[in-house]
């Protein structure tokens, strides 16, 4: 979430920047910047009834002492107006504070001043690209028709017991998951992370601090009775423990991974490029999140962009890495790269990580804040990233390393498999 004093200070840069994510509601920065002066205007003149009433109060206080108690009764009633004008600036404040709220999360975050303008994913920039393009056999296979080859997965069990869009994994199919999995996680706690087990259900106050509420409440799953949300990412309770936390600038940066269930309800169209593997309700994630000083943040997203390339280029996939345009860009990200593998027996490029950040637009919404070596206290900058998301892993996995006898296993994930075939 922005902060109205900064909206106010760069008015002409704000509405700048947002029209690069292709934002155009700006009558909303000044229904803010309107609000806001009202709530100022209204905050003085609270202060200054409060001001007048402890005045007041200490006169009658004196008069009492002084034995002139006749005096009082005016003054009293007086104090007695003063405070029902008090009560009723405090209500108006109240107010006004909720609407000044609920106009400023409906406005993006900024684009980092490096992301290039365009209205979709067309126009994204290919930054890097590492793609030596495996030469499948003749009868080469999509990764659908592989799964259900080697007993590796069962998507009609998992449309009858559950529906579409969760499959079951079974025998080395739910091996591969587990290794990916453990090799994910080990490569993290390797490169600095500290590995946590979250919970996978949310309340909405966790769900408000990462901005899925409100821009992205109809791809959540939630759980009615309790009011709460099953995660669309690890991201969510991650970044959520250093909520209403103050953090000593020595401690940054914070570098927290975890293990989880991923839930998202994924509405839309079906068709070949969300066939399989390729987009699910249910799938697993390993997720890296820092909390990092607000002049270091662009520096750590690089790292965190080289740590997700060393991992596909340990599982031997092709890849690229695109600077998404601010047109596909997140509601929350001021910065995101986007990773694709080649699948080969699809030909197509599929997404398997976002590694983003989003300066302090999260940490003022979840009020996570440092104090500076001078002593005061600032907004933190959040970051995170996929490393990796398993399923279009697995599908280009599987496509990429066929041959007419089965499939082969990457080196570096054999130990963790315990076989270095698929037959």
């Amino acid at each position: 979430m922005l902060t109205v004093p900064y909206i106010r200070e760069h008015k002409e840069e704000v509405i700048t920047r947002l029209s690069i994510k292709n934002f155009k509601n700006f009558d909303l920065i000044e229904e803010v910047l309107k609000l806001d002066e009202k709530r100022k205007n209204i905050q003085q003149a609270s202060d200054e009834t409060l001001a007048e009433t402890n005045t007041l109060a200490r006169e009658i206080g004196k008069l009492y002492q002084s034995g002139k108690s006749v005096e009082v009764d005016h003054l009293k009633a007086k104090n007695t107006e003063l405070k029902e004008k008090a009560r009723l600036l405090a209500e108006q404040l109240v107010v006004l504070k909720q609407s000044l709220q609920d106009k400023l999360v409906e406005i993006p975050n900024l684009p980092h001043i490096s992301v290039p303008p365009g209205r979709g994913a067309a126009e994204n920039l290919n930054v890097h690209e590492e793609a030596i393009f495996p030469q499948l056999p003749a009868n080469a296979k999509p990764h659908w028709d592989l799964l259900s080859q080697y007993d590796l997965a069962d998507f009609d069990l998992g449309n009858k017991v559950t529906g579409a869009g969760f499959p079951f994994y079974k025998g080395k199919g739910a091996r591969l998951q587990r290794a990916l999995i453990n090799f994910f996680i080990d490569r993290a706690v390797e490169a600095g992370y500290l590995e946590i087990q979250p919970p996978i259900l949310v309340n909405e106050a966790s769900a408000y601090g990462t901005g899925q509420l409100p821009d992205k409440e109809a791809q959540m799953y939630t759980i009615g009775l309790d009011n709460l949300y099953l995660i669309p990412t690890a991201e969510v309770p991650l970044t959520n423990i250093f909520r209403d936390v103050i953090l000593q600038e020595e401690q940054l940066p914070v570098k927290v991974t975890a293990y989880s269930n991923c839930f998202r309800r994924e509405a839309g169209s079906w068709g070949k490029h969300v066939r399989g593997l390729n987009r699910l309700h249910q799938f697993d994630k390993v997720e890296i999140v820092q909390i990092a000083h607000p002049d270091q943040s662009y520096e750590i997203l690089e790292k965190m962009r080289d740590h997700v390339a060393s991992l596909l280029r340990q599982l031997e996939l092709p890849f690229r890495i695109l600077k998404l345009c601010g047109g596909d860009m997140s509601f929350t990200s001021s910065l995101t790269y986007d990773f694709e593998v080649y699948s080969a027996a699809q030909q197509m490029w599929l997404e398997v990580s976002s590694t983003s950040n989003f300066e302090s637009f999260q940490a003022n919404r979840m009020k996570l804040r440092f104090k500076d070596k001078s002593g005061n206290i600032q907004l933190a900058h959040t970051l995170n990233g996929s490393a990796l998301a398993l399923p279009r892993i697995v599908a280009a996995l599987l496509e990429n390393n066929q041959t007419e006898n089965g499939i082969r296993i990457p080196k570096a994930l054999v130990a963790y498999t315990g076989f270095d075939f698929i037959d």
